[in-house]
């Protein structure tokens, strides 16, 4: 969770109003102890409020929002955790993890299979220099928390299975201080968490995540896409997550949200398939406060679980997710979103969404079932247009990556506007197209061809349009490039080849060609893993 991950914007401008603002924002509300404990029934239940410190008055609500404290102070009735008996054969704590607000325990079964307890309430201040965790700054950070609905993570899961995603299947339950928690019963104990299966490794018992014989992470997905063009992902199925998040308002999905189940492909191939994971922003409620409304004029991401989806925050809400979003759907075209859209559409019934809000405590239903039901039936109604959004704003600066191996790119004129560019893997047997994608001046104004790794040829065929900008980094190896069936005659501004100099074959006529000293080595697999935050 990276939420208030970098604190500098909110202590640049806001310090005045933090100091006058301080009182107002007390560690703990009043009549609230750390060292008081729900009791424990027989049942094995207890009733358990998930964060009552978030509780504040009239004045901090109106500068610092409502959000969704109400529920935070709401007590449910929730089982009680016993890690003996929580799978079978019981469970064993291997070790601590989380982000910089989300406190994680792994577990493992008697068969090696994993899982982790994740906690419900968040500290934000964890991402502060701890000089100034205790202070007002500290204290707003981590009244923020507040943003989060407390039980928003474990609708999504029965949501998803109707959408046909793979998800994980959180349970809301109470640690107490239990034994078996060994070295970390202190740190654990007497708190709500999610438990739930951790998607890595093998996972064939586990229907939720394609019953899939491997599940990796996203650095070494992306490593093995970047290395060879045996890797492929599933695009489609990527864009119908993507769609799935905007519609629950999910607007944190970088590149460690995500896990990988992959599975067999022809010729000896991989193909990848996407489970998003940590649905810790999904109803994100944030401007609803005088001070962080003003915040989310500025931090365009930070939007709010709305009935309206604004097409002029599409960008904003997918922002966190731009570099993958450009590498994972680039050849994908509009009748592809518009498919994928109409499809989820028709898959989120309003029979889907009630019984996914069935599953929360009744006494969350109470508070927010009708809220919840009228804004994700009046955002479903909206995911068509929300689609063609996406891809517009996709399909104005393209990037398309080879890999290390042997590549060509062909690139071909395809009507006075528009530029057919195709992708085919390069062998001794011959060439076989990987992807190619058909883009047009009005959608497009610049094609970028990364050729990475391996002996790469780039070809230019007939006289493609002036209207879109078409650049060539050679990357490593003694690549070709030229034009077929003769070079280009005019100057062309349209074609800038960015040349290392390292042994290339140029044929091309006359263009324009510049050096560059790639920074991190940007323009081969490891600059491309640096893009994706996973180098």
């Amino acid at each position: 969770m990276y939420f208030f991950s970098s604190p500098a914007w909110l202590i640049t401008g806001l310090s005045s109003s933090l100091l006058l603002l301080s009182c107002s924002a007390p560690a703990q509300p009043s009549g609230a102890t750390s060292t008081s404990h729900p009791v424990i029934g027989p049942d094995s239940t207890v009733v358990v409020a998930a964060g009552p410190q978030y509780d504040r008055g009239g004045i901090h609500r109106f500068f610092w929002g409502t959000h969704y404290r109400d529920l935070w102070k709401l007590p449910v009735r929730v089982p009680v955790f016993n890690l003996r008996t929580a799978v079978p054969g019981g469970l064993t704590p291997i070790k601590e993890g989380g982000s910089f607000q989300t406190k994680n325990l792994r577990l493992v079964d008697r068969k090696g299979r994993e899982y982790v307890l994740r906690s419900v309430d968040k500290d934000a201040t964890r991402a502060l220099p701890e000089g100034l965790r205790e202070g007002p700054i500290g204290r707003i950070m981590k009244d923020q928390t507040s943003v989060i609905h407390p039980y928003g993570a474990y609708i999504a899961a029965p949501l998803a299975t109707a959408a046909g995603l793979y998800h994980t299947n959180p349970r809301l339950v109470y640690v107490a201080d239990d034994p078996a928690l060994g070295e970390f019963r202190e740190e654990f104990g007497y708190a709500l968490y999610l438990f739930e299966e951790r998607p890595e490794g093998d996972q064939t018992t586990v229907a939720s995540f394609g019953r899939s014989a491997l599940v990796e992470s996203s650095r070494k997905v992306f490593t093995n896409l970047l290395a060879s063009s045996r890797y492929q992902v599933d695009a489609r199925q990527y864009l119908r997550n993507r769609l799935f998040d905007m519609w629950l308002g999910d607007w944190s999905r970088r590149e460690d949200q995500w896990r990988w189940a992959s599975f067999p492909a022809q010729a000896g191939g991989t193909t990848y398939r996407a489970i998003p994971r940590d649905r810790d922003h999904a109803f994100f409620k944030f401007d609803d406060g005088l001070l962080t409304h003003m915040i989310g004029w500025v931090k365009t991401n930070y939007q709010s679980f709305h009935e309206k989806i604004r097409l002029a925050d599409v960008e904003g809400l997918n922002r966190a997710a731009l570099p993958m979003d450009k590498s994972l759907l680039a050849y994908l075209t509009r009748e592809d979103f518009r498919q994928v859209a109409d499809s989820l559409t028709v898959a989120l019934s309003d029979d889907v969404i009630a019984r996914a809000l069935a599953v929360w405590p009744p006494e969350v239903r109470e508070l927010s079932q009708a809220e919840f039901t009228r804004k994700l039936r009046a955002r479903r109604a909206q995911l068509p247009a929300v689609a063609n959004r996406f891809y517009e704003l996709l399909a104005r600066d393209i990037e398309l990556p080879g890999t290390d191996e042997a590549e060509r790119f062909v690139v071909e004129s395809a009507g006075p506007d528009a530029v057919r560019v195709q992708l085919l893997r390069r062998t001794p047997q011959g060439d076989t197209l990987l992807h190619q994608r058909t883009f047009s001046a009005p959608e497009t104004r610049s094609i970028k061809l990364f050729g990475l790794g391996g002996n790469d040829a780039f070809e230019l065929r007939g006289e493609p349009t002036g209207r879109i900008r078409l650049s060539i980094y050679d990357g490593s190896g003694q690549d070709l490039i030229e034009a077929s069936p003769a070079p280009l005659k005019r100057p062309a501004s349209r074609l800038t080849i960015y040349e290392s100099g390292d042994g290339n074959t140029l044929r091309v006529g006359k263009f324009k060609t510049e050096a560059y000293q790639p920074q991190a080595q940007e323009f081969d697999a490891a600059g491309w893993l640096l893009r994706h935050r996973l180098y």
